[in-house]
């Protein structure tokens, strides 16, 4: 019931490529007598999920661990205490569910990390082994999954270049060996919602308005045929974005909780989308709101981010009130309200790991073993720029005083920010003695839909603005070095990092790029199909149709100015920021006998791998070493 760590309906944008924890030793030592440093126990200390729970057996539940080195999913029946490892794959595994029966666990089965392939399922218990969920569906890349509570409907959304977006039903009358139905199928991005609770509604996100960053809704019975429509986009040049939140958990109940931006945020609603009637919640919460049922739908779970933190509320329908749900300071990653009332959530700081509590007051799961190092908090700050304050979060080495040698590590998305949570990456470079500065560029969500639409049509240029501003900052008040300032990012942020190597050739000592988009028009026509669509929303068409835009925000472009030496690392099954594109600009570095390094994997968009993640971070910090002193 979760909607966080096992779910399958991951968004179509390049995410952060990043995974922060670890496995235990169980020494706490590297080989030798050499002690373990800090900033590796971070990543090897072992780590869990929020654990997602079968609606009808609510003691079933399945988490992600790194307890064997690698992520990987994990049945546990709360009853008996019992944990079993379900998913044993080279490269990990993140993406699963439990039927709401409890009897069937569903995972996604990629090759090598590249993101297509099919859904498998095995018996929670482990009495069987894995065998095709649905036949008859070739590999694809997933687009939602939802399994009703009578184990024999299932809705799978697809996603392929020659098919575009598809969604598929096995119905419970399906004879044995029949093909799933075919319900749906569009070019631009689509994906399942939700099913009902009774297994007769579907709930439907689609674009087919053409903004694949503002969906529209549609329900539809298991036949395909239309029940309601949701389209707040308008038809104009104003758009908004809605998203499925979930239906109802009562049967006969035709309720949809849905994510709406109409007072320039995101906030949630209830639509009926049998009577078409809209209740309005209008919480009086500052910043992004989103929620979910809780088991009886008498309340909502309400998660509130607001300036990089998070917190929880319980909305009573009955008497339309709104309670907290104490947690401390900080950011709550993930939370699902339990049949007994209680809140199971993920919280962690910066300066403190992350821990699964419950309202009980119990700590839910603790991994045994190695425990991970705290490291130091942020602090907040906001810098006037070109499209309005920006915010970012700041750490530096307890005691320490500028200048010092600064990272400014930034995030994916683009349609993600930072927060006040634990990350192993920032803490590695501030026990290295750095500053490190995290920027909630425009872009970013969690500051209202204006400043995340902001970058459409200049692409990463006006990212790049706001980082300027935070930049101009950090050294004008003393915290960083003006000749030791390393950009860094991941994904989006690998991007922005090759980027601005190139439009502020002048501002930076050092680059360090992973799993980026280097040359903007080849890695369009190479990338999975979602991100096609999400990035003819960015620019405003296909490199075809605005070339100049495309050439204006490509890295490529300003290959030849870039002047700091520049460490890149790339998978090679990457569907997001495919290898080709990387080659391009690498080999334009080297043309020229540019300083560069490049580090490719066999894996896809990051890694699942502890040993994997820390030889990257080892790398990076290696890297900046040589060449900064």
């Amino acid at each position: 019931m979760s909607d966080t760590g096992t779910q399958p309906n991951a968004g179509p944008g390049r995410g952060t490529a990043e995974t922060d924890g670890g496995t235990d030793t169980g020494t706490g030592s590297t080989s030798g007598s050499a002690p373990m440093p800090d900033w590796e126990k971070r990543f090897r200390a072992p780590r869990v999920s929020l654990p997602d729970w079968a609606e009808d057996a609510p003691h079933r539940s399945l988490f992600v661990s790194n307890a064997t080195g690698t992520y990987e999913l994990y049945a546990w029946d709360r009853a008996t205490g019992e944990q079993r490892q379900v998913t044993d794959r080279p490269n990990g595994t993140t993406d699963g569910l439990l039927s709401p029966d409890g009897r069937w666990i569903w995972w996604f089965d990629d090759k090598d990390g590249d993101e297509f392939g099919v859904w498998l399922r095995q018996p929670f218990d482990g009495s069987g082994t894995d065998e095709p969920a649905v036949p008859g569906l070739a590999p694809s890349y997933p687009a939602g999954l939802a399994v009703g509570r009578d184990g024999r409907t299932v809705v799978v959304g697809r996603s392929t270049d020659e098919d575009g977006s598809t969604i598929h039903v096995v119905r419970p009358d399906a004879a044995p060996g029949d093909a799933p139905a075919e319900i749906y199928r569009h070019r631009e991005s689509a994906g399942v919602g939700d099913l009902s609770h009774d297994g007769t509604l579907i709930a439907i996100e689609h674009t087919e308005h053409g903004d694949a960053m503002h969906a529209a809704l549609r329900v539809v019975r298991t036949d395909g045929s239309t029940v309601a429509e949701l389209d707040d986009s308008k038809g104009g040049t104003v758009e908004l974005g809605l998203e499925v939140l979930g239906f109802a958990p009562v049967d006969g109940d035709t309720r949809l909780l849905v994510g709406h931006q109409r007072r320039g945020r995101w906030e949630p609603m209830v639509w009926d989308v049998a009577t078409g009637e809209e209740a309005d919640l209008d919480l009086d919460l500052p910043g992004d709101v989103s929620a979910e049922w809780y088991p009886d739908g008498s309340a909502l779970l309400v998660a509130h981010g607001f300036e990089a933190r998070g917190d929880l509320w319980r909305y009573d329908f009955a008497t339309r009130e709104l309670t907290r749900v104490e947690t401390p300071r900080g950011s709550v990653s993930g939370a699902t309200a339990r049949p007994d009332g209680t809140v199971e959530y993920m919280w962690s700081s910066a300066a403190e790991p992350p821990v699964l509590r419950s309202t009980s007051g119990k700590v839910v799961l603790d991994p045994p073993g190695m425990k991970a190092p705290g490291s130091v908090p942020v602090e907040d700050v906001w810098v006037e720029g070109p499209g309005g304050r920006v915010h970012a979060l700041v750490q530096k080495p307890a005691g320490a005083s500028g200048p010092l040698p600064t990272v400014f590590e930034v995030h994916g998305g683009p349609t993600w920010h930072d927060s006040d949570a634990f990350m192993a990456g920032p803490a590695a470079w501030v026990d290295h003695g750095y500053a490190v500065v995290r920027v909630n560029y425009r872009g970013s969500t969690g500051y209202g839909r204006e400043w995340t639409d902001a970058l459409k049509h200049r692409v990463g240029l006006i990212e790049l603005e706001d980082i300027a501003a935070v930049r101009e900052w950090a050294v004008d008040s003393g915290l960083a070095d003006p000749d030791r300032l390393v950009l860094s990012g991941g994904s989006w942020g690998g991007y922005l990092t090759l980027l601005g190597l190139g439009t502020q050739p002048d501002a930076w000592a050092l680059g360090l790029a992973a799993v980026p988009v280097a040359d903007y028009v080849t890695a369009y026509h190479d990338e999975m199909e979602a991100l096609k669509s999400i990035d003819r929303t960015f620019f405003g068409g296909t490199p075809e149709e605005v070339p100049e835009r495309f050439e204006a925000s490509s890295p490529l472009t300003y290959v030849d100015a870039v002047k700091a030496p520049v460490y890149i690392s790339a998978g090679v099954n990457d569907p997001r920021c495919p290898i080709r594109q990387v080659e391009n600009y690498v080999n334009r570095l080297a043309a020229r006998d540019a300083v560069h390094e490049v580090y490719r994997y066999d894996a896809g968009h990051g890694s699942l791998v502890v040993d994997e993640r820390i030889k990257q971070v080892a790398l990076e910090l290696d890297f900046a070493r040589r060449h900064l002193g």
